[in-house]
């Protein structure tokens, strides 16, 4: 049966606590923890050696696509009502708005060392201490809006302007690509600081705190961030019809790119899934 994910800010208030309450015994049953050392594993940048297949590289899209249906099955597996809701941060911006509400996922964290402190996922309600991480806080950090640096979230002609590209992906198939939909919506770009933080990535660093590197899991929002990201992919292969993942065959040997990233039709660790086989959604959800 498809199921539908919503735009978290249309969510009742019976339908946060159920998402809440599930969230809480995914975290309880060493799952989520699971979720997050998976994302720290394939957190690998252009500068390592080796395959690339879920960031800076054309498979950013469908590695989070499967990513978010194994939360997705875990939490249905708690209560089936339970889908995964997405944050619209083109329209919800300020720190105060859906999702940052303590019926939800909490505020921003305190000035002195970021500590989220209301809200379901506050270390001091004791059922979300962070196990996996890259440093040494056990407890949920965000600084929203990045207080003493401010930036703000990408805008709504931002996104369009990803949107707008008319090819998935192109050459060099990395950060440093500049026409192809995938890295405008990951948000690699030119020039130093906010300027070169688009989409995907400006939220990262609008959030702040756990949000910031490999283990950006541990914040509940990567699911509502991530989710919305996997409906634009959605909206571009809706308004451009017949444009597929890209590319289609793997760089051959002596491009910089083989054995990098991967192809249409190739395997994507850590599952036996490939991107043509999440291209298409349908069967499974879809988008309210």
């Amino acid at each position: 049966m498809v199921y539908t994910r919503k735009d978290v800010s249309t969510l009742t208030g019976a339908e946060k606590r159920r998402f809440v309450n599930a969230m809480l015994a995914v975290k309880r049953r060493g799952e989520y923890d699971e979720l997050v050392r998976t994302h720290v594993q394939f957190y690998v940048p252009d500068g390592e050696k080796g395959l690339r297949a879920a960031h800076m590289t054309p498979s950013f899209l469908p590695w989070h696509r499967r990513f978010l249906l194994e939360l997705e099955r875990a939490l249905r597996e708690v209560d089936a009502s339970v889908t995964l809701p997405y944050w619209d941060w083109t329209r919800d911006r300020t720190r105060t708005s859906s999702p940052w509400t303590a019926d939800l996922l909490g505020g921003t964290g305190r000035r002195s060392d970021g500590q989220v402190l209301d809200g379901p996922f506050a270390y001091a309600a004791g059922d979300w201490k962070i196990t996996v991480n890259v440093t040494d806080e056990k407890y949920l950090t965000r600084d929203l809006g990045r207080s003493r640096d401010p930036i703000d979230l990408p805008t709504r002609s931002e996104l369009d302007d990803a949107l707008a590209a008319t090819v998935y992906d192109v050459s060099p198939w990395d950060s440093t690509a500049r026409s192809g939909f995938r890295n405008k919506l990951e948000g690699w770009g030119s020039g130093r600081g906010s300027v070169s933080w688009r989409n995907h990535n400006r939220v990262h660093r609008w959030v702040g705190g756990a949000m910031l590197g490999g283990a950006s899991v541990n914040d509940p929002v990567f699911w509502l961030h991530h989710a919305f990201l996997d409906l634009q992919w959605s909206r571009w292969q809706t308004r451009h019809k017949g444009a597929r993942y890209l590319p289609a065959e793997p760089p051959g040997r002596g491009n910089a790119q083989y054995g990098r990233i991967v192809a249409r039709n190739q395997k994507m660790p850590p599952w036996d899934v490939t991107p043509q086989s999440l291209e298409d959604h349908g069967a499974l959800y879809r988008y309210a």
